[in-house]
């Protein structure tokens, strides 16, 4: 490693890669707080359509130096970009909001935090991988976590209460979020840049569509422009730093040190929800405190035993899997 290197973060690799993956880590964890009071006047579906409009103007705006090849590509595959865009913005956006407005932020960001760990129980039922005996383990700890946050266990179950309704639509919606990763290897010839940006704008008109047809059911409600005014700074926020920039800082992240690395910093996202909100005057409940800790114990001995090993699949064995795809697993 050169001297320059080690005297400038900012040129180490290495370095740069981890303040990325804390950026990106901290602009999800403050989204789920400004969120919250979002939806006090913006409902999930056109939430997810404003959030997802202002980062498409981001996206445009990085592909538009790269010429015609970018609008070629998505000329050629706009459908399978299209319903891959849908599950991971549309379908998984609109239950973690529809969760949160029925439970907390913090328990937002530790629901969150359990997708890798879902990304290979679901390779294992699809592709055949079995993972390694510590991921089974540590899923069903982290899930008893999960409960635990929720009330279900030892906290607030059956009383007025409880969030475990919230916290299974958002449970549920995390499902979406791990399609969407796990079709990035159908588009290898995409970098990070252009999968994110082309599976966000492919979306778009299928979002547009479905706030509409959700609107014209009653399932929707056009926001007044009272409440728009009330939360523009929230929308820009999530729609600008969490809906944009944070994916692709922690693309960089994942592809600077890798996949199984980067997934350590998921742990950060449920840990910066709570920090935020202590420094805003809610401290954590005793439960809240426990179920975080519990699933935050979990990715990290699930993260330390994915780093070497063989695993058992059909007709052999093979490495175990990284937990994630170069495209990230968060909003």
């Amino acid at each position: 490693m050169s001297t320059s290197s080690i005297s400038n973060p900012f040129t180490n690799p290495r370095s740069l890669g981890i303040a990325t993956l804390l950026l990106a880590t901290s602009g999800w964890g403050g989204m789920f707080l400004v969120s919250k009071g979002v939806l006090q006047h913006v409902d999930p579906f056109w939430f997810t359509l404003i959030r997802y409009s202002l980062s498409a103007l981001v996206f445009v705006a990085l592909l538009a130096p790269r010429g015609a090849a970018p609008w070629r590509k998505l000329h050629q595959q706009a459908l399978p970009l299209a319903m891959r865009g849908v599950a991971g913005f549309g379908v998984f956006s609109v239950l973690l909001l529809t969760g949160l407005a029925h439970s907390v932020p913090s328990h937002g960001a530790v629901i969150m935090a359990t997708t890798p760990m879902t990304t290979q129980l679901l390779r294992w039922a699809l592709d055949g991988v079995r993972p390694a005996r510590a991921t089974l383990l540590t899923s069903l700890l982290a899930l008893a976590g999960v409960a635990v946050v929720s009330g279900l266990l030892f906290g607030t179950a059956g009383s007025e209460g409880s969030t475990l309704f919230g916290d299974v639509i958002a449970l549920v919606g995390t499902l979406g979020w791990v399609w969407y990763t796990r079709g990035a290897a159908r588009f290898a010839e995409l970098d990070v840049i252009e999968y994110t940006a082309l599976t966000v704008l492919a979306s778009w008109p299928l979002l547009l569509a479905g706030t509409v047809i959700a609107t014209a059911l009653g399932l929707a409600h056009v926001p007044s422009a009272e409440g728009l005014v009330l939360s523009w700074h929230a929308l820009l926020y999530v729609g600008l730093v969490s809906s944009a920039i944070a994916i692709l800082a922690f693309n960089y992240g994942v592809r600077a040190l890798g996949a199984v690395t980067a997934t350590a910093f998921l742990n950060f996202v449920p840990v910066s929800a709570l920090l935020m909100s202590v420094a805003l005057g809610k401290p954590p409940t005793a439960h809240e405190l426990v179920g975080t800790l519990m699933v935050i114990a979990a990715l990290l001995i699930h993260t330390a035993s994915a780093r070497s090993g063989y695993v058992p699949v059909r007709g052999g064995t093979k490495p175990v899997a990284p937990a994630i795809t170069t495209c990230g697993v968060t909003p």
